[in-house]
């Protein structure tokens, strides 16, 4: 068990990592904090994941902007301050709003979810994506995709 508390400034974080069009800083591991992960997520108007499930929860806290999530075919617009929660196997995705948008992302237990951004950073390049390989690494991280 870790019962390191620890704060994390800004200017400390690493850098934040390029996945598939969205940009993701990683501000709780699970090395850091067992059962839960941080990140903070912002991308451009129209990028985000395709519909997908995995076997951890995972929520979300829009911070500026405007976020589209589609959970179980219905489509919600959310903007900043708004709270979504995607139990786990739900299908979901999400897709940025005209001006592009930021929030931040919650994942509990069993997620894979750091792994799985730090593995598509390394292997998928930016530019358009080579979607078989998008959905090679997030089938290894626990991700079913519905294309």
């Amino acid at each position: 068990m870790n019962n390191n508390a620890f704060v994390l400034s800004p200017e400390q974080r690493q850098d934040a990592l390029n996945v598939v069009g969205t940009k993701v800083a990683v501000l709780g591991s699970a090395e850091a904090m067992q059962d839960l992960q941080v990140t903070l997520q912002s991308g451009q108007a129209g990028m985000g994941p395709p519909p997908h499930s995995h076997d951890w929860d995972e929520s979300f806290y829009v911070t500026k902007g405007v976020v589209v999530f589609n959970c179980n075919g219905e489509a919600t617009a959310c903007s900043a301050g708004t709270l979504v929660h995607v139990p786990a196997g739900t299908v979901h995705a999400f897709s940025y709003g005209p001006d592009g948008g930021e929030m931040l992302e919650m994942t509990g237990k069993g997620s894979q979810a750091v792994k799985m951004f730090t593995a598509l950073d390394r292997e998928v390049p930016p530019g358009p994506p080579d979607i078989p390989k998008v959905i090679e690494v997030l089938a290894d991280h626990g991700v079913t995709t519905y294309l």
